[in-house]
């Protein structure tokens, strides 16, 4: 088959509704001529194929890894290396699918979960200090997102890492997405120090589009808050 036909395939598998059957589906295909395909879904502005295109990634760069970790490690390379401004891009969807990626493979959380960590961060004064700082709003919030979805598995890994002393700044963010991602990583990552500025966001009534396992749901900044609050007590 060739890399037109493949990627229209892929495509138009990726705009089924049913995620479980997606994931199913895309199985029949060889997994390193999906991933690359793959590169193309996850920066498309059709939120499902995008997303759809997220998930898929986790789940078959899973599949190359148990079968060769430096296969995997090759796409997490090429992952971070869409974020540096000497690619030419912008990386978008880049943090998303390596969260997801490291949501399903342990080996490579243990890896990598410190880089993407690292674009929370701003360089600091010592050597062993460089950040890697994400300035575009756009991409903060599939950076959230990513932290967010590494918290079902990865929890105490963020934790040891110090992700909870990064999230604060995010709330006081002027994009009502990474102020909602926010809030919710305080309640998942349990940051205390955090409950006066989420009081604040209580009455903030934007609404956020929230992909979680396969459906798109939609919450406010305050509910978000509001969850975190109710975790805290």
């Amino acid at each position: 088959m060739g890399t037109r036909e493949l990627k229209k395939q892929i495509f138009s598998l990726l705009k089924q509704p049913d995620i479980g059957r997606v994931l199913s589906d895309i199985q029949v295909f060889p997994a390193k001529e999906v991933v690359n395909v793959l590169f193309s879904a996850i920066c498309q502005v059709d939120e499902l194929l995008r997303w759809h295109g997220i998930s898929a990634m986790g789940v078959m760069v899973t599949r190359l890894a148990d079968a060769d970790l430096e296969e995997g490690r090759i796409i997490m390379r090429r992952l971070l290396w869409s974020l540096n401004d000497e690619s030419g891009g912008i990386g978008w969807g880049a943090p998303e699918s390596m969260a997801e990626i490291m949501h399903h493979h342990e080996k490579l959380s243990l890896e990598y979960i410190h880089m993407l960590i690292s674009y929370a961060r701003p360089d600091g004064q010592e050597l062993e200090q460089d950040g890697n700082y994400l300035e575009y709003e756009i991409l903060q919030r599939g950076l959230l997102w990513g932290f967010d979805r590494l918290c079902e598995r990865r929890l105490g890994l963020l934790v040891e890492k110090g992700l909870p002393g990064d999230i604060l700044p995010y709330l006081r963010s002027g994009d009502h997405v990474v102020r909602g991602l926010a809030a919710r990583l305080c309640g998942r990552l349990s940051i205390r120090s955090a409950r006066d500025a989420l009081q604040l966001l209580l009455a903030d009534h934007a609404v956020i589009t929230f992909y979680q396992e396969g459906e798109f749901l939609e919450r406010t900044v305050g509910d978000f808050a509001g969850t975190a609050l109710k975790g805290l007590a």
